[in-house]
């Protein structure tokens, strides 16, 4: 998933009805220049609504990643993005060894939606298999890059995901503060080189 889809799976759904991070905040709107008044206000009367709909929802996103996980133990979120085509909901893709489980839930009751997709990695596009294949290979959780994000922009997370852009590995987050969505890339620690000798 993309930086940029990331964010416009927010804008679409709108118009339709931790620690050894280092975080870049940003306003996703600034990433693009706008060259039409019509776009604009359409843009930002998007983020008013999913601002709106975001605010009376009960299940902060964290709540949902460990619901979602809690379904397929040993599972970790991959990505995970609040939606408002319909009653309010978090869509989330969990992963565990060459299995994928994308299920939707309901961002007032933390119960589960619809019918779980189950996909295997060999099933998905070559940039999402590489971000997913990555997960492996870092320390910090899309739960912990969450935490992180919610501090630095002083707000509540409602969508995020490993991404990669110009060669670097980050999670994304996107993350309600005020009458704004902020944009918040962390770059999360690799991990070390292990010691496979053992006393």
């Amino acid at each position: 998933m993309s930086k940029h889809h990331l964010f416009a799976l927010i804008m679409w759904s709108a118009t339709l009805a931790a620690t050894a991070a280092v975080a870049d905040v940003q306003a996703p709107a600034d990433v693009g220049t706008r060259t039409a008044t019509t776009q604009s206000e359409a843009e930002e009367a998007a983020i008013r609504r999913v601002l709106a709909e975001f605010r009376t929802t009960r299940i902060p996103l964290s709540r949902a990643m460990a619901i979602a996980e809690r379904l397929h133990d040993g599972s970790k979120t991959a990505d995970i993005s609040f939606e408002i085509d319909g009653p309010p909901i978090y869509r989330v893709r969990t992963i565990r060894n060459e299995r994928v489980w994308e299920n939707t839930i309901d961002a007032n009751t933390g119960s589960i939606t619809g019918k779980e997709i189950t996909s295997s990695l060999k099933e998905l596009d070559r940039e999402d298999l590489a971000n997913i294949l990555a997960l492996k290979w870092i320390k910090q959780e899309l739960a912990d890059a969450v935490q992180v994000a919610e501090r630095a922009a002083a707000g509540s997370a409602l969508a995020g995901g490993l991404m990669r852009q110009d060669g670097k590995l980050n999670f994304v987050i996107v993350v309600a503060a005020g009458d704004h969505l902020k944009e918040v890339m962390l770059e999360p620690p690799k991990v070390g080189k292990q010691n496979s000798a053992r006393p």
